[in-house]
């Protein structure tokens, strides 16, 4: 007896629904990491604007998942202000993308 295919699994194997899926998803992501940080740092859509020096708008957006393709200037800003460095790891290799 074989097993059924879940919905996601058919959808999955559409490779431009598949493709889509994953763009999105990783949007998701960055928003939701960025909102776990002001959640963990107790910090304000305001008073982190104000900190990076990007509009409270642009916080918003990026925090409800409007923001598409966030540039990486802002997301290391965003980290930075809440503490945290940004950091490409491969191997033994390290780089640091804070400015």
């Amino acid at each position: 007896m074989t097993k059924k295919k879940s919905t996601y699994d058919q959808l999955m194997q559409d490779k431009e629904f598949k493709k889509e899926f994953e763009k999105e998803y990783d949007e998701f992501l960055l928003s939701e990491l960025v909102l776990a940080v002001m959640e963990n740092d107790n910090v304000s859509v305001r008073k982190l604007a104000k900190a990076s020096k990007l509009s409270p708008a642009v916080i918003q957006k990026i925090c409800n998942g409007q923001q598409k393709d966030i540039k990486i200037k802002n997301f290391i800003s965003i980290m930075q202000e809440c503490g945290y460095n940004v950091i490409l790891e491969k191997g033994d290799q390290r780089i640091n993308l804070n400015a």
